[in-house]
């Protein structure tokens, strides 16, 4: 079997009705494939909905008894899981036609080399970018890059990838070999952050995670009851856990905003060496950061976690 699609509950059954119509009416010819839907504790109608598909063979149902979360629902329906890629979906998507294809294209190229594949995702809504990868901002917390990289409206050009620090779990593909070996999606995250977590871990075991830029569907964002009540602690928990790589992965970020504040007045920066080495840090001309953006990454990272201890303790 080549794909089991992971699709987690929490009412919202009309999305989940319009979202299986849209699933069944974008998959390749000649896939072979399962579908899981895992529910959540829904109490809308959603359970006699799923009974009603008992006949279809294609489809099969795990229930949890109460609502344990997006990580929890996952990890159980990939326990069941029997296709070499898990497709990871929410059930508030519109999946555009030939939104597959360029993902499993991408596992290909990369080859076991590939982490989690996402793509491009469009507000259902108004139409506007929402997710073509996820980026470390100057906080040192993750979020969502909401505009195509260079080159991507010129078709000589178009880039048909872009490797990114992670992306959403709302729709992402990865293999079942490479989940069971990160040991799935940790718990300890509830509705929040839990694939940024499993992004990081894929990506510091070697991996490649990437966005198929021509992979696009439209999504219904935080649909899910509930989804944004713990974004503070999961965003903590994810902090105090990669504080020195999402330091990394923000520096070339600290050095351009350093850079634009020493051009504006270099009077005000006596140290000249840390600009120049920003200056070629920022254009990719050196391999390491600077000592002193990573010392400005933790400062930042330091402050946000203050914020954490007089918030939530």
């Amino acid at each position: 079997m080549q794909v089991s699609f992971l699709i987690p509950l929490y009412n919202c059954l009309a999305h989940t009705q319009a979202m299986l119509a849209s699933l069944r009416s974008t998959l390749p010819t000649g896939l072979t494939h399962e579908i899981i839907f895992i529910d959540d504790g829904s109490s809308d109608g959603t359970r006699a909905w799923l009974a009603s598909l008992a006949s279809d063979p294609a489809v099969r149902v795990v229930l949890h008894e109460k609502n344990s979360g997006f990580a929890v629902a996952n990890n159980s329906g990939a326990a069941q899981a029997r296709g070499e890629f898990l497709a990871l979906l929410n059930n508030d998507l519109i999946l555009q036609p030939r939104w597959l294809d360029p993902i499993l294209a991408a596992h290909r190229a990369y080859g076991p080399r590939a982490g989690l594949v996402g793509n491009v995702q469009l507000n259902a809504t108004t139409g506007a970018l929402d997710h073509a990868g996820i980026t470390i901002n100057l906080k040192g917390k993750p979020e969502h890059l909401r505009s195509l990289p260079y080159g991507s409206r010129w078709p000589l050009i178009n880039p048909r990838r872009r490797r990114v620090v992670a992306v959403t779990g709302a729709c992402v593909v990865l293999r079942r070999s490479l989940w069971e070996k990160l040991g799935g999606f940790d718990p300890a995250y509830v509705n929040g952050c839990e694939d940024v977590d499993l992004g990081l871990r894929a990506h510091a075991t070697g991996h490649v995670n990437l966005v198929a830029l021509s992979s696009i569907v439209r999504h219904h964002i935080s649909a899910s009851p509930g989804r944004k009540l713990r974004d503070e602690a999961n965003t903590r928990l994810l902090v105090e856990r990669w504080s020195e790589t999402l330091a990394r992965h923000a520096a070339r970020l600290w050095c351009r905003d350093y850079l634009e504040t020493y051009m504006r007045d270099p009077r005000d920066f006596p140290d000249a060496g840390l600009a120049r080495q920003a200056f070629f840090y920022a254009l990719y001309l050196r391999c390491t950061p600077p000592s002193g953006a990573l010392a400005g990454m933790v400062k930042n990272l330091d402050a946000e976690l203050a914020r954490w201890r007089k918030l939530l303790d």
